[in-house]
């Protein structure tokens, strides 16, 4: 069965796969399917380097980039230096960060380092749309990519329109039915629903129940199923619910090709699907990370208020990079939606690909024949 979005891109498989590894992206796109590169953690620069990569190692398949374009963001931001953003994190919360790290053993950075940090985090990844349409100017240079997705709200009119002249399309990631009508109204030709379960920034409604709303709303624009998905059989479900293909990504911190490290790895294997926890400690917005110390502190009795989005990624960005130097396990909290607690051992993307459409083939088969059965066909 080909779906509407799987001809819209000429895909063998309806799955789709976010990423920030670029090896992920492009094994998923000759597997069939369409990887998508998260592009929140590079510079301008770097990422013209990882999209020149991955033209290299994909064939002439297509594939997609995710860009954050968050709604409300303040403007201010894009114009304040480090110093005077790092003035407008109360010292509290400077303090309750760094006694974490201290208990964990995580030596504190001097003065010079905290801003360093903090300045290079401004200028190559603060979360504002300058920064995302910087991105876009790059992706724009590059024919296979085919998608844009957008996290966090509805892209500006202008980078839709701009996208469609060049023959991409565009995606929105969407948490509640009340927002499909304003991605509609801007001409977003794929709306994926991500629902509590999801990893990374997700709302609270779980995806049973968001996925019909969302499908039935947005008709006919097709939908895409985000959240847990990590079997063939959930494949099959997603599809039953009224979408057209799923958005993954847990799935794939596992697999060999994926950056995370090995003590994430270990981690995520050993986690079951309670060992997670949404949150607002990361970026000052809800998202799904593994319950480690880090999570656990902040979720303690007296620890401060997250600061909102960004201060709140300013805060943390400094502390999640001395995090993975010194590598206390304890203390880790990646993100990783519930599906984590199907994930036992390191695999590789084929096998996952392969194990996917394996189950999805199967259960297909398995519901035909019942169907059959029960009505006499």
């Amino acid at each position: 069965m080909q779906t509407e979005v799987m001809k819209m891109f000429g895909l063998k498989a309806p799955i789709f796969a976010f990423s920030h590894c670029r090896d992920v992206v492009a094994a998923v796109s000759r597997a069939g399917g369409l990887g998508a590169l998260g592009t929140s953690r590079e510079s301008v620069s770097e990422l013209e380097v990882m999209l020149n990569w991955i033209d290299d190692h994909i064939d002439d398949e297509p594939y997609g980039v995710d860009v954050v374009f968050p709604s409300k963001a303040p403007k201010e931001f894009e114009t304040m230096s480090a110093k005077e953003v790092i003035g407008l994190i109360p010292q509290t919360h400077w303090d309750f960060v760094e006694d974490v790290l201290r208990e964990y053993g995580v030596p504190p950075h001097t003065k010079e380092e905290k801003e360093e940090a903090i300045e290079t985090f401004i200028k190559e990844q603060f979360r504002t749309h300058a920064q995302a349409e910087a991105r876009l100017d790059v992706v724009y240079q590059h024919p296979k990519a085919r998608l844009i997705v957008s996290a966090l709200g509805v892209p500006p009119q202008r980078q839709i329109d701009r996208a469609h002249e060049l023959g991409l399309k565009v995606a929105a990631l969407v948490g509640h039915p009340k927002h499909v009508k304003y991605h509609k109204a801007a001409g977003i030709d794929i709306l994926i629903s991500a629902g509590y379960e999801a990893g990374g920034h997700t709302g609270d409604i779980a995806t049973f129940v968001l996925t019909p709303q969302i499908a039935d709303a947005a008709a006919p624009t097709p939908v895409l199923h985000a959240g847990g998905v990590m079997r063939g059989r959930q494949i099959a479900a997603a599809l039953a619910l009224g979408a057209q293909g799923v958005w993954t990504g847990t799935i794939w911190l596992g697999t060999a090709e994926a950056e995370t490290t090995l003590l994430e790895k270990e981690l995520m294997y050993a986690a079951t699907s309670g060992d997670t926890k949404r949150t607002r400690c990361g970026s000052g917005k809800p998202v799904r990370r593994y319950l480690g110390g880090f999570v656990r502190a902040w979720e303690s009795e007296g620890a401060p208020k997250p600061l909102p989005t960004p201060l709140q990624a300013v805060l943390m960005e400094q502390a999640f990079k001395r995090m993975k130097r010194y590598e206390v396990a304890d203390l880790y909290s990646p993100p990783c939606g519930q599906g984590v607690g199907m994930m036992e051992a390191q695999t590789d993307v084929r096998s996952v690909f392969r194990d996917l459409l394996t189950e999805y083939g199967e259960t297909l088969e398995t519901m035909t024949a019942a169907f059959d059965e029960m009505t006499g066909t």
